[in-house]
C-alpha cells in the first residue's frame, strides 16, 4: 500500500516522537548514562526504530525507486561504510525526492539524501563528503548521545530535539514549532550540542572520505557552495545549512584538516554523471530542462560530455519525443563509452514508441553483457510480466534471486507470477518475503499463514513454508531488552 496522505517527515516524527517521549517518563528508571558517549539507546532498539522507519520508507511515494538513482547512491554509501570506524553498524540508504539541498541520519543507520543534493553537487566527492558526514553522526551515536544529555529535562524538550533532529527531512516549520515551545536557555544548549556534533562528524566524516578515495578537498569546497547558494531555494537558506549549522569558523576548521591530508586528484564517476543528470532532467518544466541541456552542449559548459546528451534524452523521452531521444542515443553509441545506463535508455525508447518485442530484444543482449544490473532485470522482468510470460519470469527470477538475495520487488513479481498461474502456496510464500524484506514482518506472517494453508504445494515445499513461519513468529516474539519498546 503506498503512503500517500502523510509526508515522509511527518511519518518519521509519528514513530519517532512518542519513543522519545516515552524516555522522559522513564528518565528516573534510566542507567547512570556517565560520559557523553554513553548511549540512551541501545543497539537493538536503534535498529527497531531504523527497521519501523524503512517499513514506511519502502512504499513512501517521496523515495525514489529507479534502481539506477538507488543502486547508485546505495554503492557510494556502502563504500564509505566499508572504511568507516564502526564496521558493525548496520546502514540503510535511500534517496528522497525533494529540490531541496539536504541530508540526513536516524537512528540505526537510516541514511537518507535529497535529489537536490545531488543535482547541486559539482563533483562525486562533493556527494560522499555529505554521505561521510552522516555516517559519521551514525557511528559516532550523536543522537543516542543527545538523548542522554537531554533525559533530565522534561517532555518538552525531549519533543523539541525530536523535532529539531527530524527537521533535516526538509520541513523546517516542525523545528521551528518546537523551538518555540522550549526556552531560550534550553535552546541554546541543545545548538551547542549540535556544534558539537557537527564538528566531530566533520573530523570523522573526512577520515572517512580519505579512506574511501574521494577528494577530502571537496568538503570545504562543498560548504562554501551552500553557504553562498541561498538562490537554490528562492532567497531561503539551503536546507542543510538549518539542519547542520554552517559557520565560517567551521568551513576553516574542515578546509584546515583537508589541508593537511594527502592531495589525491579524484575524477568523478561516470555513474555519478549520468545519475546527476538523470535526476536534472526530471527537475522544472520539460522545456527549462531541454533548454539547460541543449545549452550546455552548444557552450561546451560540462564537465563530461556524454552526461548532457544522457540527460537530453531523458528530457526528451518526458515530452515523448523518440525521434530526438533516439539521436541523443545515436550520439552516446558512436561516442560514449560502454554503459549499462545506456542500454536502459535504448529499452525505454523502444517502450515509448510502444515497441514491445523491441524492447525485450535489447534487455536481451543488455543482460548478456551486464547480468549483474538490477535496473536491467527489472526492465526484462516487467517486460516478461505485461507479456504474460509466468513460466519464462518464474525462471528468469529464480536465476537472478542469487545476485540479489534481498530484493523485494524480485519476490513481488515473482508472486504476481505464482497468481497467474494459479499456484496459491507459492503465491502467497513469495509475497510473504517480499513484505519481510519491506520490513513488514506481521503482514509476513500473515501471508506465510495463508501459504500453509495452501493445499496446491507439495511435502518439500509445505516443510519449507511451515519452517519459514516459525522462523518469522519466532522473530516476532523475540524478546526485547529493557528501552522504549517495554
Amino acid at each position: 500500500m503506498k503512503t500517500t496522505h502523510a509526508t515522509l517527515p511527518a511519518i518519521l516524527l509519528s514513530l519517532l516522537l512518542p519513543l522519545l517521549l516515552a524516555s522522559a517518563v522513564m528518565a528516573d528508571d534510566l542507567p547512570d548514562l556517565g560520559d557523553s558517549s554513553a548511549e540512551a539507546l541501545s543497539p537493538q532498539d536503534e535498529q527497531r526504530i531504523a527497521d519501523q522507519i524503512m517499513r514506511e520508507v519502502s512504499v513512501s511515494d517521496q523515495v525514489v525507486q529507479d534502481p539506477e538513482v538507488a543502486d547508485y547512491v546505495q554503492s557510494m554509501g556502502y563504500k564509505l561504510v566499508a572504511v568507516g570506524p564502526d564496521k558493525r553498524q548496520q546502514f540503510q540508504f535511500f534517496v528522497v525526492r525533494a529540490n531541496s539541498i539536504n541530508a540526513f541520519a536516524m537512528p540505526g543507520g537510516v541514511i537518507g539524501i535529497h535529489t537536490g543534493l545531488i543535482v547541486a553537487a559539482g563533483s562525486e566527492s562533493e556527494v560522499a563528503s555529505v554521505m561521510g558526514h552522516e555516517i559519521a553522526h551514525v557511528t559516532q551515536r550523536h543522537l543516542a548521545r543527545a538523548m542522554a544529555r537531554q533525559k533530565q529535562d522534561s517532555i518538552i524538550t525531549l519533543a523539541a530535539m525530536a523535532l529539531a533532529l527530524l527537521a533535516s527531512q526538509g520541513s523546517p516549520q516542525l523545528a521551528g514549532g518546537a523551538i518555540q515551545a522550549v526556552g531560550a536557555s534550553s535552546i541554546q544548549k541543545q545548538l551547542d550540542y549540535t556544534r558539537e556534533h557537527e564538528r566531530e562528524a566533520d573530523r570523522v566524516g573526512l577520515q572517512i572520505m580519505e579512506a574511501a578515495g574521494y577528494d577530502v578537498r571537496a568538503a570545504p569546497v562543498f560548504f562554501e557552495t551552500l553557504q553562498r547558494g541561498s538562490r537554490f531555494l528562492e532567497g531561503s537558506a539551503p536546507s542543510f545549512l538549518r539542519t547542520h549549522p554552517l559557520t565560517s569558523e567551521r568551513i576553516s576548521d574542515v578546509r584546515g584538516r583537508a589541508d593537511q591530508m594527502p592531495y589525491k586528484q579524484v575524477v568523478s564517476t561516470t555513474e555519478f554523471h549520468y545519475v546527476r543528470a538523470k535526476l536534472l532532467a526530471a527537475v522544472g518544466s520539460v522545456k527549462q530542462a531541454e533548454d539547460l541541456f541543449r545549452s550546455n552542449i552548444e557552450e561546451k559548459r560540462y564537465s563530461d560530455e556524454a552526461s548532457q546528451h544522457y540527460g537530453l534524452a531523458q528530457v526528451l523521452l518526458r515530452k515523448s519525443d523518440t525521434s530526438g531521444a533516439s539521436t541523443q542515443l545515436a550520439w552516446l553509441r558512436k561516442n560514449a563509452a560502454p554503459h549499462p545506463m545506456i542500454e536502459t535508455l535504448a529499452a525505454d525508447i523502444e517502450m515509448a514508441r510502444r515497441n514491445v518485442e523491441g524492447a525485450a530484444r535489447q534487455y536481451q543482449a543488455a543482460l548478456t553483457r551486464y547480468p549483474d544490473n538490477r535496473a536491467l532485470v527489472y526492465g526484462y522482468a516487467n517486460y516478461l510480466l505485461s507479456t504474460r510470460q509466468s513460466d519464462k519470469l518464474i525462471k528468469f527470477v529464480q536465476e537472478k534471486q542469487p545476485q540479489f538475495p534481498n530484493d523485494p520487488y524480485l519476490y513481488e513479481v515473482l508472486s504476481k507470477a505464482y497468481t497467474a498461474k494459479g499456484k496459491n502456496m507459492l503465491r502467497h510464500q513469495a509475497q510473504g518475503e517480499a513484505y519481510y524484506l519491506r520490513f513488514n514482518l506481521e503482514a509476513a506472517i500473515e501471508q506465510m499463514q495463508l501459504a500453509a494453508k495452501a493445499a496446491d504445494g507439495d511435502f518439500y515445499q509445505q516443510s519449507i513454508v511451515e519452517a519459514r513461519l516459525r522462523q518469522l513468529r519466532q522473530k516476532l516474539s523475540e524478546p526485547k531488552k529493557r528501552g522504549f519498546f517495554n
